[in-house]
């Protein structure tokens, strides 16, 4: 892990950039329907929620330089990927 770390403190090289690539995928939630709560009742938790769909996040890291780009796609394919 050190070794890896240790990367991050060369100086900055045009011919051979240093790039970090990320892929994660993320549900998208909305809150279901609220429960009222009566004077001096304990509060209460309602875990009902309404799935819309599924996303992914790819991001671009060039750390060294201080650049990022971030996309987020409704599908996972190779072109996804291959395009960053």
């Amino acid at each position: 892990m050190e070794h890896v770390l240790d990367t991050y403190k060369l100086p900055y090289d045009e011919e051979y950039p240093f790039v970090c690539m990320h892929e994660s995928h993320k549900q998208l939630i909305e809150e279901g329907a609220s429960t009222t709560i009566k004077q001096r009742q304990e509060s209460r938790v309602n875990d009902e929620y309404i799935r819309h769909s599924m996303v992914n996040i790819f991001m671009a890291n060039e750390p060294l330089k201080g650049k990022r780009l971030v996309e987020i796609t409704e599908h996972k394919t190779k072109k996804d990927w291959t395009k960053y």
